[in-house]
């Protein structure tokens, strides 16, 4: 079996979260961490232990570009979930592959498989 990930899980809407979460077990891998805002997901960004993350570009009206650039401090990789385009992120962010809301299950993973080609992991059902 490849490599369980550790997620960190960035979406202000509770539903939305939920569902992105059972995805990403479903997919064979866990999530260690949740925030719903731009606060909580900073002092995340910076003290959990986690492999990448999944990032809503619009939490409560603030833009997640903050936790994006202490992310990519730390050296791990993230993805943007969002409704929204790319041209709505700062230009150094836009190279950050995006997944488009509603998120299916076949385009998250084949997302994580190639952030992490060594840990593809077959859905479970």
């Amino acid at each position: 079996m490849a490599d369980e990930l550790a997620v960190f899980l960035v979406e202000d809407e509770a539903l939305i979260r939920m569902m992105i979460a059972d995805m990403v077990e479903e997919l064979g891998h866990h999530v260690v961490a949740q925030a719903d805002n731009v606060r909580d997901a900073s002092a995340f960004a910076m003290t959990a232990e986690y492999d990448f993350a999944i990032l809503d570009i619009n939490l409560m009206g603030l833009y997640v570009d903050p936790v994006a650039d202490l992310i990519e401090r730390r050296g791990k990789p993230f993805l943007f979930a969002t409704g929204y385009g790319p041209e709505l992120l700062p230009s150094l962010l836009r190279r950050r592959p995006i997944l488009r809301k509603p998120i299916a299950l076949d385009e998250l993973k084949a997302m994580i498989n190639t952030l992490f080609p060594d840990a593809a992991t077959p859905a479970r059902g």
